[in-house]
């Protein structure tokens, strides 16, 4: 974590802007034609005023027919100028948005690919709520910044300095008053900026939070429901609801301080300068024409006031956003290739464990301690012990889902630190307890063991699972849906789902993480001959609860806090009348 942390703040001591701005690289194009057509647009509002008071000052005093003739003129001139300022503005609006899309679908491939990367440790310190809510709602954001965000700040530049020039062209005296009171703004936006950058900061933390508890909630419904317990999760998201209500309280008391000063500022300019423009009237100091002109540019100077308020928000939701983004990508991957890692052919399934402990990263207590183990390849071992003994740990260790923390483990004679982790992962199958379907068709979510397969080897791994005749009852066969996570499905038929998922991808070393202990007596038979037939020729590792299923194990490992206990044959560990005899006589 401490690395996480120099990672972070080395961002924010230099380079958080300019990791920003490389997002736009792939979109140059769409960038600056966005930015000059806000240029056009913006010099057009400061054209047509000039021409209103050309007009009122000059055209208004010549001959009816000639200024007639000159007043349609520039009446078809303006006419022109407003559709190409509309042309303009279609343009930001659409071009400029598609590009935000674009840095945004950009952006959420980046943090989802270094979701996939992030290891179980990772996942096991954070909530899936919140993790959704930086893929989504921050992104959305940082686009926007994006996207508005440059061409704001072009429009409002250009249009409040070539506004403020014009008007010290028309009358030095009257043009120190906007720019007077636009100074008082800027000083006030910027003491507001601080305040309202913390509000919205609490305010992501909050969303997160109650995206969190709908995430739970709804992902344990059937168990809400089953205990009767809907008020119990009103009443925890009600809590989380009444935070959130309460952070925004303090972001819009901000905000409307903010807000509402702005378009005091925004009004008093207007006042102010009818107010001193009419005593320069009175002194032959300023004509009407003049006066006129002043009061249609100061719309001017006031909506580039107003648009930098909407992007001061916008900049504290995106750069908000931003800085949530960088606090994951900034998260390095603590399970990785190395820079020479070799790639994995031909694997037999020989494993050795040597002398390997392992510990969490929240606890420096050991998990496992100082094992070794050599399991040949085609060996079947049935791992047994109490809860906490570290059975599923040390299988674990062997996909690198944890590495160990001393020690190494072996496939086949090599450190699998030097392989390449697809590599290995690939010659591993895993059917655990708790089966994880996703929302899709039958055939769908078998293919997950190899996309590339066929619609035949589809259905010859069910077949080999013994999972097709159920699939063939079912209304549409390999493409009926199965709910989201299978609850469509008995527990019997997930199960046998999973193991033709691992059929399907025909790895040579199987870890069997309590596959039948969910089930019932006649499911269990099923499953356990589907489990028997894919372990044949594998090495295959099974923690096992129930005892009855490991009896023929050819080799039986019972773990405890001290590591590996106990070894031998089901027989062999029963005439010992060790652990393994006192939980076999607590279970039959």
């Amino acid at each position: 974590m401490s690395q996480n942390c120099q990672e972070t703040e080395q961002y924010t001591k230099g380079g958080k802007i300019r990791l920003l701005i490389r997002y736009y690289k792939p979109y140059k194009g769409l960038f600056f034609s966005d930015l000059f057509f806000a240029i056009i647009g913006a010099a057009i509002t400061l054209v047509l005023p000039l021409i209103v008071r050309y007009i009122t000052g000059t055209v208004v005093q010549k001959p009816l027919d000639e200024a007639t003739g000159e007043i349609f003129r520039l009446g078809i001139l303006m006419i022109v100028l407003v559709v190409l300022e509309m042309g303009c503005n279609f343009y930001i609006a659409y071009f400029g948005h598609m590009m935000g899309a674009k840095i945004e679908h950009d952006m959420r491939n980046e943090i989802f690919g270094h979701y996939q990367k992030l290891s179980f440790a990772f996942f096991d310190n954070q909530k899936v709520g919140h993790l959704l809510s930086r893929i989504t709602s921050d992104l959305f954001d940082i686009s926007e910044l994006l996207h508005h965000g440059p061409e704001d700040i072009v429009i409002s530049a250009i249009k409040l300095f070539g506004a403020m020039a014009i008007l010290f062209a028309v009358n030095p005296m009257l043009a120190c008053v906007p720019l007077v009171v636009i100074l008082i703004m800027l000083i006030y936006a910027l003491l507001m900026n601080k305040k309202m950058k913390k509000a919205f900061k609490e305010n992501r933390r909050r969303i997160a939070d109650i995206n969190s508890q709908i995430e739970d909630s709804l992902s344990g419904i059937r168990v809400v429901k089953s205990f009767g317990n809907e008020n119990e999760e009103m009443r925890k998201f009600s809590a989380g609801n009444d935070r959130f209500v309460d952070s925004k309280r303090v972001s819009y008391k901000y905000m409307g301080i903010y807000n509402s000063g702005m378009g005091a500022f925004s009004t008093l300019i207007t006042v102010a300068s009818l107010i001193v423009g009419a005593f320069l009237m009175t002194t032959g100091e300023l004509v009407a024409a003049d006066l006129v002109t002043f009061l249609l540019y100061i719309s001017n100077c006031t909506d580039p006031v107003k648009k930098l308020v909407n992007f001061t928000e916008q900049f504290q939701n995106g750069y908000t956003g931003y800085e949530r983004f960088l606090e994951i990508m900034s998260i390095a991957p603590d399970i990785e290739d190395k820079p020479d890692a070799l790639p994995l052919r031909n694997v037999k399934g020989d494993v050795r464990f040597e002398d390997v402990s392992f510990h969490y990263e929240s606890t420096k207590e050991n998990v496992l301690s100082h094992v070794s183990l050599q399991v040949p390849a085609g060996d079947y071992v049935a791992l047994v012990g109490s809860s906490g003994a570290g059975k599923t740990t040390l299988c674990s260790l062997i996909p690198r889902f944890y590495d160990v923390s001393s020690g190494a483990m072996y496939l086949d004679g090599k450190d699998i630190r030097d392989v390449k982790l697809k590599d290995l992962r690939d010659h591993i199958g895993i059917v655990q307890q708790d089966v994880y379907l996703f929302a899709g068709t039958i055939i769908e979510n078998i293919r997950y063991g190899r996309p590339d397969a066929t619609d035949e080897e589809v259905i010859r791994a069910a077949k080999a699972a013994n999972a097709h005749d159920f699939i063939m009852e079912l209304s549409d066969g390999y493409d009926t849906d199965i709910g989201q996570r299978g609850v469509k499905l008995s527990g019997g038929q997930k199960q046998r789902l999973s193991i033709a998922r691992v059929f399907l991808k025909n790895p040579p070393i199987l870890i069997f993480d309590e596959a039948t202990s969910a089930l019932d007596n006649e499911s269990e038979k099923v499953v356990q001959a589907s489990l028997e037939k894919l372990a044949k020729d594998r090495t295959t590792f099974v923690i096992a609860h129930r005892l009855s299923t490991i009896r023929n194990a050819k080799r039986i490992l019972v773990l405890n806090e001290d590591g590996i206990a106990e070894e031998g044959t089901h027989r062999e560990l029963l005439e010992k009348g060790g652990i393994y005899a006192h939980l076999y006589e607590m279970q039959f």
